[in-house]
């Protein structure tokens, strides 16, 4: 029974502290739940706060933009001032009853890395213009990389490209007529957009690179630098008639020459240079004749020795031959004397053989 008692009292004296752990437990729980009830009260407050704006200026401007896609454009990483913005552009011009513009089509846009208020202000500007751009090919360009507002405000007013561009060309473009002067040319090109070429279609580089080219060929083709001087429109119909712009974004209007000055005379210069030429190449053909001459002087001169040498062994052997023939009797006096009147013609003519070849020498 003393045992009964004690563990009695025991039991009585832990209910307190379990009753205490409950009631903490309880605390800590409710104090958790209330934390994060405030916290995303206020994260909401703070949203609403940061669309609640945006959502009254669609309201007003029956963008019909609601308030909860607001909410999820910044779960979705979508800046919605910038959505917001371009569908009151789109409706207060009137594109939405046009181009299939919706808040959805907005945001892919936006998510696929375009500039959708370059895109919006675009087909503004062409529906106003009056000019055909579809929505669909609109993201395209865009998306491709190309300035579409640029495209269409240079469609509307067109710009002026100067050839040879000055940022990498500073000097003229020179040609030579075909008398030989040089004339140094300067162009301004009037172009506007070719909307529907714009992709794919090649940039103002090859608008220059093509003009000049023309240009160049059209003054090379003239036979006289006076022509071209006398009347330059002459060559900007000529440059202008050949399509230079196919294949490419833009529509040539105009070519115009801005400047053209007289060079050199190159046709003289190249002329004297050739005759230069001929002239080293005639000096060469006349040493290689004085050397071959030369060479064949030497040569007679070695065949004059020769020869002289096998005059004089002739000459050695005649007395011994003359010796033999009076002893075996076979030689009178009268042939004695004949004999040495031909050595001494021989002789004689040898002499002056060896004269003459030392005057040449």
């Amino acid at each position: 029974m003393k045992d009964l008692d004690t563990a009695m009292l025991n039991w009585n004296l832990t209910m307190p502290n379990v009753h205490l752990l409950a009631l903490d437990w309880g605390s800590t729980t409710a104090l958790v739940v209330m934390s994060i009830i405030i916290i995303g009260f206020l994260v909401f407050l703070a949203l609403f706060a940061q669309v609640f704006n945006l959502y009254i200026q669609c309201v007003m401007t029956r963008a019909r933009i609601s308030f909860a896609n607001l909410i999820i454009m910044r779960f979705r990483k979508v800046n919605p001032t910038v959505i917001v913005r371009c569908k009151i552009m789109a409706v207060q011009a009137g594109l939405t009853k046009v181009y299939p513009i919706t808040t959805r089509a907005l945001e892919a846009h936006y998510l696929a890395g375009g500039n959708v208020v370059n895109v919006i202000q675009a087909l503004v500007a062409a529906h106003r213009a009056g000019i055909d751009l579809d929505w669909q090919v609109a993201q395209g360009i865009d998306l491709a990389g190309r300035d579409l507002l640029e495209a269409v405000r240079t469609s509307v007013y067109p710009k002026v490209i100067d050839c040879p561009d000055p940022k990498k060309s500073p000097g003229p473009l020179d040609a030579v007529c075909g008398d030989g002067i040089q004339l140094k040319a300067r162009a301004r090109v009037t172009v506007r957009t070719n909307l529907q070429q714009l992709i794919g279609g090649a940039t103002e580089e090859t608008i220059i690179a093509r003009v000049g080219q023309g240009i160049v060929q059209a003054i090379g083709s003239t036979p006289s630098y006076k022509d071209v001087l006398e009347n330059p429109d002459r060559i900007s119909q000529t440059v202008l008639g050949q399509g230079l712009e196919a294949q490419t974004a833009y529509e040539i209007v105009s070519i115009d020459i801005a400047d053209i000055d007289v060079g050199e005379n190159i046709g003289a210069r190249l002329q004297a240079d050739q005759a230069e030429a001929d002239m080293r190449v005639a000096q060469a053909k006349a040493e290689e004749r004085r050397a071959s001459a030369k060479a064949r002087e030497q040569e007679m001169v070695a065949t004059t020795q020769q020869n002289r040498a096998e005059v004089v062994l002739a000459e050695a052997a005649v007395p011994q031959a003359v010796a033999d023939a009076f002893r075996s009797g076979q030689l009178g006096l009268m042939d004695y004397y004949e004999l040495k009147n031909v050595q001494a013609d021989t002789k004689m003519r040898s002499t002056i053989a060896g004269s003459t070849s030392s005057s040449s020498q």
